[in-house]
């Protein structure tokens, strides 16, 4: 049985727009799941208060959902746009729905932690549902940036001409810019959302540390999602560098090693990066007078549990500019 290229690009496509929404429904599922399940301990802890802790699970799962809707999106426009039939085109359309189906995970699972924690926040605090309510927003709106990543890396894959530079290596740039991008989101999402749980924790535990919290929080979250940022960049770069035709393997396996040792290298700081913002924000609404000292002990951590995804980073622009 033969194919023409045509039929290799529509295969593709099909691929590419199972894996973007096979994948990008993992993270959102378990992030929503974690929110009813949060909201449904908050409702027997505090009856009373159910329809503020009903509201605040559905619009936080909500939230934990936009990143399966970019995956959709993305599957969407590849099952029903008309593609070049290219050789070329095989790879890009891939590599697009990897990147976004990977990049919604990380998004999904982080968005829900925050909300889960609102919800059982509002069991203890009533009063102040709505400051509550607006820390998760907050929060599961921070930690989608790392998902929006991968979804500009799809849409740059899609979208942008790639068809006027030589076949190879761009076919390996292509695919290790999704890789870069998609898999670097993963880590930065979930350590987000760690962040982001103990600034709605702290918020519902001392009311008036909100200010503090709520700062330490985003500060904590920034520097969460920095790695995800080199996944982005090792991506543009692969996207908007010119290469010189290749004649061997040898220099389209460094771009896609290149990809994967960024987008890999980025999971482990992202996550630690959110567990130590974790503690230290938990622990500034309990000793609001420590802020400053938490803050610095919280920053030195970060930096290093990031040295990793420095080394990594290094290692990738060796392999797309030196080897």
């Amino acid at each position: 049985m033969t194919y023409d290229i045509a039929t290799w690009v529509k295969v593709s496509a099909f691929i590419g727009s199972g894996l973007s929404m096979g994948f990008g429904a993992v993270g959102a599922a378990i992030g929503e799941g974690y929110t009813a399940a949060q909201a449904n301990a908050a409702l027997s802890r505090n009856p009373d208060s159910a329809g503020n802790i009903f509201k605040n699970m559905l619009v936080g799962q909500a939230v934990a959902e936009s990143a399966a809707i970019f995956a959709l999106v993305v599957a969407m426009i590849l099952l029903f746009t008309e593609h070049r039939a290219e050789t070329l085109s095989v790879y890009i359309l891939i590599s697009a729905g990897v990147c976004m189906g990977l990049g919604a995970i990380g998004s999904g699972i982080g968005a829900g932690y925050p909300a889960g924690e609102a919800c059982f926040g509002i069991s203890r605090q009533p009063a102040i549902s709505d400051q509550l309510t607006t820390t998760m927003l907050i929060g599961s709106a921070v930690t989608q940036t790392s998902a929006i990543y991968a979804l500009v890396t799809s849409l740059i894959l899609l979208y942008a001409d790639f068809f006027t530079r030589p076949f190879s290596p761009t076919w390996a740039a292509v695919i290790g810019a999704g890789l870069a991008a998609g898999l670097g989101a993963i880590g930065s999402g979930i350590g987000e959302g760690f962040v982001a749980r103990a600034g709605c924790e702290g918020v519902a535990r001392q009311p008036l540390s909100r200010a503090p919290v709520t700062n330490g929080m985003l500060l904590g979250m920034a520097v969460a999602e920095t790695t995800a940022i080199y996944g982005l960049l090792i991506a543009v770069i692969l996207l908007f560098k010119t290469f010189e035709p290749a004649t061997s393997m040898a220099p389209c396996m460094a771009l896609v090693a290149a990809g994967l040792c960024m987008g890999l290298g980025a999971v482990g700081p992202g996550i630690g990066e959110g567990f130590t913002g974790e503690g230290a924000v938990r622990w500034m609404a309990r000793s609001p007078n420590e802020v400053a000292i938490l803050t610095r002990s919280m920053l030195v951590g970060q930096a290093v549990s990031e040295s990793t995804g420095i080394y990594s980073l290094v290692i990738a622009l060796i392999l797309i500019f030196v080897v």
